[in-house]
């Protein structure tokens, strides 16, 4: 496919992830109330979007509580910033299997819950968008399971359906990508989909270009993407997504450092973003246009 570059760029910023990088940064945000004050200080620098995971506030786990998450969606609709909400459903899919000689019973960590308690804190705080994590893979960790089966799948789709909130299905590979063509074949992803292609995540899809075109070919012609990939290698792609007709996604769940020995902020990695997109000729979006563009409607919480 030749590449056709994208004129008109909305930049996402993932604010904290589930990763254990609370110890490795001190502007990695714990709280509610961190987490949403970075969400408004990266729409000020230019994000359109901001892509939200909690975590426990005094030892900076990942958490689920709904009361988290909501703590953080009333900070950021009260606040004088505009940015649309994007929260994880990703919790609440995760295997740890014990070693390969005794992999059963299941080890401490493992949480698996049913679709409707995944979308509990989506019902809840009613965003414009939540993620939809479109396949099972090995996930970093040597025996930790990304779990997100077909049926799952589909429940939470319908689901995210019945509340009104956008689903962004994040592929870690090739094969996620067929899967959510399937679900929209099918009709339970409504069409055109909103995809985020998650590159250089072990061990998903490898951050080559290579792979990166091969995953942008994937996507189903006028379906909406985005790309990101991780640390030293984040801003390369936020050029590499952009020149690919993509738009961008950057934060500190994917990437803490803003140069080599020099620890981010989220505000200056969107900062960064937005002059490597402009400095390319494009100009970046606001979050009324992707609301717009996406067919989203802004909610406060029920």
């Amino acid at each position: 496919m030749p590449l056709q570059m994208n004129r008109e760029v909305f930049v996402t910023c993932a604010v904290t992830g589930s990763g254990a990088t609370q110890d490795r940064s001190p502007h990695v945000p714990r709280t509610p109330e961190a987490i949403a004050d970075d969400c408004i200080a990266a729409s000020r620098a230019g994000a359109a979007i901001a892509h939200v995971h909690v975590r426990d506030p005094e030892t900076g786990a990942p958490a689920r509580d709904p009361a988290l998450y909501r703590a953080v969606v009333e900070r950021v609709r009260a606040s004088d910033a505009d940015v649309v909400l994007n929260l994880t459903a990703g919790m609440g899919g995760d295997l740890i299997f014990g070693p390969p000689d005794a992999p059963l019973p299941l080890r401490d960590g493992t949480d698996m819950i049913g679709a409707e308690a995944r979308l509990a804190h989506i019902a809840e705080c009613r965003p414009e968008i939540c993620t939809l994590d479109c396949g099972t893979m090995n996930f970093a960790e040597a025996d930790y399971v990304m779990t997100n089966t077909p049926g799952m799948l589909r429940a939470m789709a319908t689901g995210m359906r019945e509340l009104g909130v956008r689903p962004e299905v994040e592929c870690f590979d090739t094969g996620h990508l067929w899967l959510a063509a399937e679900l929209a074949r099918e009709g339970v992803l409504d069409t055109p989909a909103l995809v985020q292609l998650c590159m250089g995540v072990p061990w998903g899809a490898p951050n080559d270009l290579n792979t990166l075109m091969a995953m942008v070919n994937a996507v189903p012609d006028g379906w909406t993407w985005s790309a990101f990939s991780l640390g030293r290698d984040q801003m390369a792609y936020a050029a590499a997504a952009v020149l690919a007709g993509g738009h961008v996604r950057v934060g500190l769940e994917d990437n803490l450092m803003l140069d080599r020995g020099v620890l981010a902020t989220n505000a200056q990695l969107v900062t960064r973003a937005v002059e490597i997109v402009t400095r390319m000729g494009a100009r970046i979006l606001g979050p009324d246009e992707v609301r717009a563009r996406l067919g989203l409607t802004r909610r406060d919480p029920a």
